[in-house]
Formats: C-alpha cells, sequence, structure tokens
C-alpha cells in the first residue's frame, strides 16, 4: 500500500492560455530499462545455440523506440478550461494528439492507474469510429506490416506507460482475440514476468454469434503494476458470493444466512457469510456490454460500461489518485474517473472523441446532484494541430513564446536600443520603450517573431530594425553571423524588398544580413519536424494550424413546441476539410453541454446528420447553441436566442 507522499500529482502548471511542457532533456532510452529477466529468457543449452529474442518488437539497444519514433516537443495550446466553481482545485487534462509525443511530454511516476482500450488488431474499417483524418492516418500506420506493425506501435506507448505509473502504479490493458496473446508477450518483455498480475476474461452476451465457430463471447484485460509494491484495495473487487450447490445454507441467530466448509486435515470449519461478497476471480461475468439502447450509449460501437470500469478504478487507484486513459473515445474512464472523485487525464487523437469527452463529462457534472466533494475544472489541450484563431487572440508575449517553441528554437529575449539619435529623453533618460527586440534563437540565428494579429503583415520597418538590432549583438560583432530569421503570418511586399536589399550588399558592403522570411502556416516553418520522419512514423501532419468552420443554422417551426434545425449552410474554411460531427445544445448556458442524444448522430450510411428536429417542454425564449467539427480538426460553435412557440 502506498504512503502518502507517493499520492502526490503533476499535472503540469497552466500557464496564460498554454500550458508549458516539462523540458525534457532527450536520454538514452536504458535509463529505464527492460526488466531483467534472463533466466526466464534462458535459451536452451540442450538444443544447442537457439536465437531468443529476449526484447520486445521495435525496440533499439541504444535508442529505445525513439529510432523508430523520433520525439518531438511540441507547445500544449490549451484552447478550453470547463468551470466548475472551484478554480483553486488543479484541473484535471484533455489532450487532442498523438498520445505517444503527448505522453512523452508528461512527467515520470504520476499516474497511479492506466486503462487503455487501444484499437483492436481487427481491421481497419472496425477501429475507424469518428473519421478524423489524423484517426485515419494513425490507422494506416497500425496495419502497415501486419501484427509486427501494430505491436511495435502499441510497444511504444506501452513502454511510456510504465515510466509515468508511479512505483504503486497499475496498467490495465483491454483487447480481444485477434492480437491478446502476441499483446501479452510484449508485455512479459516490458513491464516483467512477476510484474503480471491477471488475465482478465470479461464474459458478456450479447453479440459474437457465429454458426461456424463457437460464440465469441469475451474480451481479455491484462493486469499488470509497475513494481510489486503497488495499490490494490480488495473493497474494489468485491461482489456479491452465491451459495454453493454442495454446502448447506445456514442461518444464524442474527438471520444472517452462511455456509459453512470443514477442512478434512484440520476439522477447523469455516464460515462464509453470503452478504459479506467475495474477491472477483479472473473471470468476470456480472457487468453485461451496453446494448444499442442502453442510456450509457452515446452513439459509437465500442464503448465499454461504466461498471467495468469502476471496478478497475476502485480497485486500483487510491482516493484522489490519478487515473490515465490514453485512448479515451466517448471518455467512459475519465468519466468514471470524474464521479468517483480521483484525478484524470485522458487523450485520444480524434478532434470528435475529444469534443464528446468534454461534452460528457461537462453534463455529468451539470446533472450531478447533491456532489459530496468539490469537481476540478479540466482543460482541452492540443498537440501538434493548432487553433489559428485563438493563436492570434493570444497575448504577444504568449504568443511569441508558443511559436518560438513551435519552430524549435529557444526563446531568450534581447532589447537593443535603437540608434541613439532616435531616442527621445523621459525624465532626462532614454524612453526605452522605443527598443528593437530578438526573441530568441534557433542555435547561433537570431528570431523575430511578428504580432498575434494574423491582419497585421510584416513592414519593411520591422525588416530594417531587425537587422540594426542583429548588427548590435555581439555574436554579429565577434563570430561574424549575418543570418536572421522573421516569423510571421504574413510579409507585406515592401518587407519582402527590403529583405532582398539587404540581401544585395552581401557582394559590395560588409553590413550585409541575410534574412530568412518563413510564414508560421507554411511547410517551411515546420521542416524541422517532418526531418524526423522516418519509414515507421510519419510527421508529415504533425504542427499544423486549423480554421474553425463558420457555423451557419436554419430552423423553422414544424408543430407546437417542435422545431428543425439544419446546419447545411456551415462554410468549412480549411482547405479539403468537411464537416464530421455535430453537436446540440437546446439549454444553453455559458458551458456548452449537448442535450442527451446530440453529441454524436449519425445517418444509416454512417454520416453525420446535419439537421435536427427538437421537441421543447415549455414556450418562451431558449439560448441554443451548436458546435460543428471538421474531419482537419476544426470547430466552431454557434449560439442564439429564439422565441419558441
Amino acid at each position: 500500500m502506498p504512503n502518502k507522499d507517493d499520492d502526490k500529482r503533476t499535472l503540469g502548471p497552466v500557464k496564460g492560455d498554454f500550458i508549458t511542457p516539462p523540458e525534457i532533456e532527450e536520454r538514452d532510452e536504458q535509463e529505464d530499462a527492460l526488466p531483467l529477466q534472463e533466466e526466464f529468457w534462458q535459451p536452451p543449452t540442450r538444443f544447442g545455440s537457439i536465437p531468443v529474442e529476449k526484447e520486445p518488437l521495435g525496440w533499439d539497444r541504444r535508442k529505445g523506440y525513439r529510432k523508430l519514433f523520433p520525439s518531438v516537443y511540441l507547445p500544449f495550446q490549451v484552447v478550453d478550461r470547463i468551470q466548475f466553481g472551484h478554480p483553486t482545485l488543479e484541473p484535471n487534462q484533455l489532450f487532442w494528439g498523438d498520445n505517444l509525443h503527448v505522453m512523452r511530454q508528461l512527467p515520470s511516476e504520476s499516474i497511479d492507474l492506466i486503462y487503455i482500450d487501444p484499437p483492436f488488431f481487427s481491421g481497419r474499417q472496425y477501429n475507424v469510429i469518428f473519421g478524423d483524418q489524423n484517426e485515419l492516418r494513425s490507422f494506416s500506420d497500425i496495419w502497415e506490416g501486419g501484427m509486427p506493425g501494430y505491436l511495435i506501435w502499441l510497444n511504444a506507448r506501452l513502454y511510456e506507460m510504465k515510466r509515468l505509473l508511479k512505483k504503486t502504479g497499475s496498467i490495465y490493458v483491454h483487447c480481444d482475440w485477434h492480437a491478446s496473446h502476441y499483446i501479452k508477450v510484449e508485455m512479459d518483455k516490458i513491464f516483467g514476468i512477476s510484474s503480471f498480475k491477471n488475465e482478465i476474461v470479461w464474459c458478456y452476451s450479447i453479440g459474437g454469434k457465429s454458426k461456424l465457430t463457437f460464440g465469441r463471447k469475451h474480451d481479455v484485460i491484462f493486469f499488470y503494476t509497475k513494481t510489486d509494491s503497488y495499490f490494490f484495495d480488495s473493497k474494489g473487487a468485491t461482489i456479491s458470493r452465491k451459495a454453493n450447490s454442495h454446502m448447506k445454507v445456514g442461518i444464524d441467530k442474527e438471520g444472517r444466512k452462511f455456509q459453512e466448509k470443514k477442512d478434512s486435515k484440520t476439522q477447523k470449519v469455516y464460515r462464509y457469510y453470503l452478504d459479506e461478497g467475495k474477491i472477483a476471480e479472473d473471470y468476470w461475468t456480472d457487468i453485461e456490454t451496453l446494448n444499442r439502447e442502453d442510456a450509457q450509449r452515446i452513439g459509437y460501437p465500442t464503448q465499454k460500461p461504466e461498471d467495468l470500469i469502476e471496478r478497475i478504478v476502485k480497485t486500483s487507484s487510491p482516493d484522489e489518485g490519478v487515473i490515465a486513459d490514453f485512448f479515451c473515445g466517448g471518455g467512459t474512464t475519465p468519466a468514471v474517473a470524474q464521479r468517483l472523485g480521483r484525478r484524470w487525464i485522458a487523450c485520444d487523437q480524434s478532434r470528435v472523441a475529444v469534443a464528446i469527452t468534454a461534452d460528457r463529462l461537462t453534463r455529468q457534472v451539470e446533472e450531478q446532484i447533491g456532489r459530496l466533494f468539490p469537481v476540478p475544472d479540466f482543460s482541452i489541450e492540443h498537440w501538434g494541430v493548432y487553433e489559428a484563431r485563438r493563436l492570434a487572440k493570444a497575448p504577444v508575449e504568449q504568443f511569441r513564446a508558443f511559436v518560438l517553441k513551435c519552430f524549435g528554437a529557444v526563446q531568450e529575449i534581447e532589447k537593443i536600443d535603437k540608434i541613439d539619435t532616435s531616442l527621445k529623453l523621459k525624465n532626462g533618460k532614454p524612453d526605452n520603450t522605443n527598443q528593437i527586440e530578438i526573441h530568441g534563437y534557433k542555435g547561433a540565428i537570431p528570431v523575430w517573431v511578428g504580432e498575434p494579429d494574423q491582419k497585421k503583415a510584416v513592414t519593411a520597418t520591422d525588416v530594417q530594425q531587425f537587422a540594426n538590432a542583429m548588427r548590435k549583438t555581439i555574436r554579429y560583432r565577434q563570430d561574424n553571423l549575418r543570418d536572421g530569421i522573421m516569423l510571421a503570418w504574413a510579409f507585406r511586399p515592401d518587407a519582402v524588398e527590403a529583405a532582398e536589399r539587404l540581401r544585395r550588399l552581401e557582394h559590395t558592403d560588409l553590413n550585409f544580413i541575410r534574412l530568412d522570411m518563413i510564414r508560421i502556416d507554411s511547410p517551411r516553418f515546420r521542416e524541422h519536424v517532418t526531418a524526423l520522419s522516418t519509414d515507421n512514423a510519419d510527421y508529415m501532419n504533425f504542427l499544423t494550424f486549423v480554421q474553425p468552420p463558420k457555423v451557419e443554422v436554419g430552423y423553422k417551426r414544424i408543430a407546437p413546441l417542435t422545431y428543425k434545425f439544419d446546419v447545411s449552410e456551415t462554410v468549412v474554411l480549411n482547405a479539403g476539410a468537411k464537416i464530421i460531427n455535430v453537436q446540440w445544445d437546446f439549454d444553453y448556458d455559458k458551458r456548452f453541454s449537448s442535450t442527451q442524444g446530440y453529441s454524436f448522430v449519425r445517418s444509416s450510411k454512417k454520416e453525420p446528420e446535419l439537421q435536427a428536429q427538437y421537441v421543447f417542454t415549455t414556450d418562451g425564449k431558449k439560448r441554443i447553441a451548436c458546435k460543428v467539427q471538421d474531419d482537419m480538426g476544426g470547430e466552431g460553435l454557434w449560439v442564439s436566442e429564439i422565441e419558441v412557440k
């Protein structure tokens, strides 16, 4: 059992609109070495020299999984903070982005329990649930090369999860018959044979019918721990005890039913009270999978019941412990963790999944009556795909720090006075508000970042001032470093011409400056990321900026209190994108919380429904909100007040 100090958490400090990820140095993966299991994997000498693979698939002895999946450290953009009235509590975190790279920027030994329900190795179409382009690309990578490719993809993530677990932590990996046997072998190598605790067989009655085989009516959940000293609360695993048919039932003086068993050797009598329950076996038959009409259903096929997750959370996490799910889908794990008073971290590669999860968590708090504990806020944070409009509204200092981080540059602000003749005096001293700034360095090259406002293009004056600032740096004077980089949303023609004039001096004047002008939303801006791409990891789509759809909603009254809404006139602003999900809140009040049944609605062709019909319970003024997501990650919000008759 862990002590109180083991229960401390680090979820990352929120600073303004952005979260500052920890600076994680490139390290040899051997610092988090695989477990030593020489005896278990020892080759049989009687058969001669037989090769035995002791390490998990994809592991490189020098670089670990960073050889196949190089590290990319990009900032997190906090796009929203859902508030529940307790601002002093540390917020929970919901991430949208590639979970491998999100996990690499989280602190080691900070999580008590990880539950994941990753894509099963059951076919591409079955696993593509939301239809985001990120989801489609990722699943294409997963199945490249068959089962080994899938296992390498999963192993890299399991390795990071092991790093994130506290020493008293546990991990539960949910899979099915397609790959469970292979996953077990890989987890034995990553976590260690001694860390394996259970193969839980979750049995259910729905689905799995066949006329050619026995019906497939179970999933497998592997339970591993970080060390042999792990948290396990048997009360959370307690189920009702049923009377054994071969034992007689008795009733004591207090009216309690019991059964007794006598040990044939010691003649000792053991009494079992039926109302005390027992610790569940490793096959679970008392939790049914969700049917189509279940109230928990939010519309996608792989959703797991809350009772299943609740048993795991109660058993393997302390009160107020940190629970994580890096394939959160529709948000069952964070919803259960939030309801049970645990802290949580959730992540998914689908923008729609993150939107549905946020919606579910918000609605849960709003519907929860008589809460016994304060519910912390939660932040929604993006990694790699950023909302350009929100970024453009950030304070200039935060914007510049964010852009430099994305560009792979180091923030190092240098304030340099303009030439003396241009300085004004203020109280007898130079007015330092008239200064030029160098905002950072990429290697030895000075970097300047423009304004957050996308309409404010860089001017010729900006170019000349940055060139003058460079000339005043020690590196320019001592090392003759004359290259500079300007980053901005746009450059005016006169700025481009001014930079060209500076470059032309290279052949005639030692005072020349070479300026590289790079648009923030251009392929050149993310060259340092795409350069990391390997045959097994396509990074081309990391680091992109998206625009929200311009949501247009039409509506009409079709019967008393009954209205029909239509978003088909919505304009998608991201090139090549299409609407992929629509959410409706027919009682909007400050926080968006979709009306039950209007969060993930699909037509018979599995396309998003662009129309919705709703029957209000009363007439009068109603505030309606609609969220629309496109398949590139853009999300737009429409809010209006209508008079219901």
